[in-house]
């Protein structure tokens, strides 16, 4: 079984800035894609940034220059800085892995989620 455990949000003012973490547990898997979404109240869930095995990055939605996806593989854990928060950032973010479990009897790729870390920005 893979778990993804998040912290870092909280409360902050327009304009700080907040740091996202999610560590990856389990046995036997292998990470592809990491990626952060978001979800405000009443939208539907949105990516908001990723970085593949190799270090790629992409940035959605207004958050390129200001936000920055990074990962240490090794720790098979992935981070979101957020610089210059505004109160549209305010939602609950939620961390995802697309990866490959090995069991004693097949192979599973599959999109694990994280339970998400709510991150309210007030102007």
């Amino acid at each position: 079984q893979v778990q993804l455990v998040e912290s870092g949000g909280g409360g902050v003012q327009t304009g700080e800035s907040l740091r996202l973490s999610c560590a990856a547990s389990g046995s036997a898997f292998t990470i592809h894609l990491m990626a952060w979404y978001r979800q405000a109240p009443g939208e539907r869930r949105e990516p908001v940034a990723t970085i593949t095995d190799d270090g790629t990055t992409d940035y959605f939605r207004g958050v390129k220059g200001r936000f920055t996806i990074s990962s240490d593989n090794a720790a098979k854990t992935w981070y979101l800085q957020m610089n210059s928060l505004k109160p549209e950032d305010t939602a609950v973010y939620y961390c995802s892995a697309d990866l490959t479990v090995h069991t004693a009897t097949q192979i599973v790729n599959d999109r694990f989620w994280g339970q998400g870390t709510q991150v309210t920005v007030s102007s």
